[in-house]
């Protein structure tokens, strides 16, 4: 049992108002998939799924272990598993999960274990690379694929999708239109020769916001859930779903000239009251919020990390604050706070997020 002191309180009243969105966004008959990979964006994928269970059509999860936990956790609702590998096409079968297929090794290799258990109709999902070049079939492969599904009785494809490269870009406009119409020309071979129409989806996050008129069957929402838009203006219309706090372990006074923290990073210029709090770059905090560079909240007031930010603590400025040892400390609360923590870092607030260590304790506020 984790009663670790950091905790991630992750708030579902939040996670409803930011599906509810994205919902009033879309066709009445559009379904949506829940991303929830990587620890649900470093929260907790097992938690907002069973959470958003009854609310959305499909989860959608990176690996098959991070299916298999959903199923472990009791979540019936479909899985699709974005990037299996052939060693765990097992346990994709095992636990009921949808395996996206992009390449012919991994294709050949599950219509092969369809055959040998056997299975009937059993669904998978066909992913195409348009653009990005990273995961995907290419539309030159069609012919090969119908060709190999017509003697395959063991499976169905119950979607095709691609992912979009830069949906959140505008400048980007015509490489993204382009990116949907390479997709409508694999579809449309396959719906000319399959003989039955599979579920199609292409749109993330931004392409939900940026291109409506792409929607398809499904939209596969993942950060966005999370609190965050393609911009600032879509963001202040969700809400923050991630909030991390801690609480004060000690709290030393420091004489003028003494040091702390490793290196001696810190000097104080004057007697400084400091607070010591159990969370560090072990538990996904940046080391480049230290030397004042990142703050907390202790008693709604500002206290800047001073110092290196450690493995396991960090110290902040209190000299100012009426505080005490056992005070509760925020290290984020808000989106402003986790892009700034992501600005400070020089990286995105996807980082920031997925980097919250899983010693950190998670809560889903209902």
């Amino acid at each position: 049992m984790n009663n670790h002191v950091t905790v991630l309180e992750i708030e579902g009243n939040a996670l409803l108002h930011n599906l509810n969105y994205f919902k009033q966004k879309l066709q009445p008959e559009t379904k949506i998939l829940a991303v929830v990979k990587a620890f649900g964006y470093g929260s907790d994928g097992v938690q907002v799924a069973k959470f958003l269970e009854d609310k959305v059509t499909y989860f959608g999860v990176a690996y098959t272990h991070e299916g298999v936990a959903l199923r472990e956790a009791g979540v019936k609702t479909p899985i699709l598993v974005l990037h299996p590998h052939i060693q765990n096409l097992q346990s994709i079968i095992d636990f009921r999960l949808e395996p996206s297929l992009y390449n012919f090794n991994i294709f050949n290799a599950f219509l092969q274990l369809a055959a040998q258990t056997p299975l009937f109709s059993y669904p998978i999902h066909i992913k195409f690379n348009t653009g990005l070049n990273r995961l995907g079939f290419w539309h030159t492969d069609v012919p090969k694929i119908l060709t190999n599904l017509k003697q395959a009785n063991h499976v169905k494809v119950q979607g095709l999708f691609s992912h979009l490269a830069a949906s959140e870009d505008l400048e980007e406009m015509d490489f993204t239109a382009n990116q949907i119409k390479r997709f409508e020309d694999i579809v449309q071979q396959f719906n000319t020769h399959l003989g039955y129409r599979p579920m199609l989806h292409i749109l993330n996050t931004s392409g939900v916001v940026n291109y409506p008129n792409a929607q398809f069957d499904m939209v596969r929402i993942g950060i966005g859930l999370y609190g965050f838009g393609n911009d600032e203006k879509e963001t202040t219309k969700l809400k923050n779903t991630h909030n991390l706090k801690s609480i004060i372990s000690q709290i030393h006074s420091i004489n003028p000239g003494e040091t702390v923290g490793y290196n001696r990073a810190f000097i104080a210029k004057e007697t400084t009251k400091t607070a010591t709090i159990p969370v560090g770059h072990a538990d996904g905090l940046s080391r480049k919020l230290g030397n004042k560079k990142g703050f907390v909240y202790v008693n709604n007031q500002k206290a800047p990390i001073i110092g290196n930010v450690c493995m396991d603590m960090i110290m902040v400025d209190v000299t100012r604050i009426n505080c005490q040892e056992g005070d509760e400390v925020i290290l984020f609360n808000t989106q402003e706070m986790i892009q700034h923590i992501a600005d400070i870092s020089e990286t995105i607030v996807y980082e920031t997020l997925t980097v919250i260590s899983p010693r950190v304790k998670k809560i889903l506020k209902e």
